[in-house]
């Protein structure tokens, strides 16, 4: 029960990081919210839920498939060390976020799915970081691997409708101590993340 209760907190501090993360999508919530109104970031907010799972879904198929090839598996880790640990620097280094829009017509649902779906970040984490964490938690159990994905993704969009409910009432959050500390502490743990996995990629080339 511990091991499985370990993936549904890498879930929570992943989808976290996620959620408040600048990126695209972000951007999208908080420039929708504020060209619109809460509501249409919201509806942003619920976009991974439609596009990640067949990205989910082919992840896991591809991995099974190579999961007795060391040298692949090797290398998808030090992919996903390498891209935790550039997602562990831009955080750390955050000085706060701006968002430079003007008026369009009301598509917020649409505009996040297609934002979300031509994002290589879903890709790139569900490839070499979500991927590899859901094999190891089907070693587990199904459970694992439910939890992971669950907490994920209910973190990945409820920190961003929080976001956009915060930034509704007040733009100048995304400048505040509270906003970019919150994202540094997270980088920290990003960073740690990182050095598992290239622990790992150690491992599946035999060098520990």
């Amino acid at each position: 029960m511990l091991n499985v209760f370990s993936f549904l907190i890498s879930g929570v501090v992943l989808g976290l990081t996620a959620g408040i993360s600048p990126g695209p999508l972000l951007t999208l919530v908080i420039s929708e919210t504020l060209r619109h109104n809460t509501m249409a970031g919201v509806k942003v907010a619920f976009a991974p839920l439609i596009t990640d799972g067949p990205i989910i879904l082919i992840s896991i198929f591809i991995l099974t498939k190579v999961s007795n090839l060391n040298g692949v598996l090797g290398v998808i880790s030090l992919l996903g060390a390498i891209f935790l640990g550039y997602l562990a620097y831009e955080s750390l280094t955050i000085k706060g976020v701006n968002f430079n829009f003007d008026k369009s017509k009301e598509q917020s649902l649409k505009k996040g799915i297609i934002t979300n779906a031509l994002n290589p970040s879903p890709y790139l984490f569900y490839f070499s970081v979500g991927g590899p964490i859901m094999l190891k938690a089907l070693d587990s159990s199904f459970f694992a691997v439910l939890f992971f994905i669950s907490s994920f993704l209910i973190l990945l969009v409820s920190s961003k409708i929080i976001l956009a409910v915060i930034v509704s009432k007040s733009k100048s959050f995304l400048k505040s101590k509270v906003y970019i500390y919150t994202i540094k502490f997270l980088g920290l743990i990003l960073f740690i993340f990182s050095m598992i996995f290239l622990k790992d990629a150690f491992k599946f080339f035999s060098l520990l």
